[in-house]
């Protein structure tokens, strides 16, 4: 167990932390609707990930520095909205096509777009940087490894929860298939949706610092 002040209350605020709908939660149900249940999980897998670098670059000081950078998390956070956007465009012009079976490089490349997605939102830096903090000993040495130790347990109970949500939105999707119309629709919105989180990370300010 990682030497936190109060462990057993990081584990029920993480807990809360996962279960509310977040733009994770978000991307990756639209990745189900849209391409279906093996896209979704390896949009979880991805953006699980991606969710690590965070955990790392925040216990090393480099989430702290970008924070800090009014620069850097402008670049951050255009690279990862124009990134949600272009993949919102993709799926929308995508969504008349039939869905092919899932292939594994289709699955790897969906994966790999998880992983660039979550590690560019400055959004995640910044909720680690602020959540994380609270739960550490002061007294206890090491506090960089605290910081991973607790990010890693975060990332894991946010993955859960992904999964949960794929497993929904999947049902969805095989229930609306039998109407193609609803099926064109769902997917178009799904995409409608990934370019609203990309906008929605442009407007995104960087956290005030002290």
């Amino acid at each position: 167990m990682p030497p936190t002040a109060d462990f057993s209350l990081f584990l029920v605020a993480a807990l809360v932390v996962a279960a509310i709908p977040g733009p994770g939660i978000f991307y990756v149900a639209a990745r189900t609707l849209s391409e279906g249940k093996a896209a979704g999980v390896a949009s979880t897998l991805g953006t699980a990930l991606g969710g690590l670098v965070h955990v790392v670059a925040g216990g090393l000081g480099v989430s702290a520095l970008i924070m800090a950078s009014a620069e850097a998390f402008a670049m951050l956070k255009l690279a990862g909205a124009l990134y949600l956007i272009w993949l919102g465009i993709r799926a929308f012009r995508e969504a008349g096509e039939l869905p092919p079976e899932p292939k594994a490089t289709a699955t790897a490349r969906v994966f790999r777009e998880g992983i660039v997605v979550e590690a560019t939102n400055p959004k995640t830096a910044a909720f680690f940087l602020a959540f994380i903090p609270q739960f550490l000993d002061t007294a206890a040495s090491h506090p960089a490894l605290q910081f991973m130790a607790l990010g890693l347990i975060s990332v894991a109970l946010n993955t859960f929860a992904d999964f949960i949500v794929v497993a929904a939105a999947t049902i969805t999707r095989e229930n609306s298939a039998r109407w193609p119309l609803l099926f064109q629709r769902l997917r178009q919105g799904s995409g409608l949706f990934m370019i609203g989180l990309g906008a929605s990370l442009l407007l995104a300010r960087r956290p005030a610092t002290s």
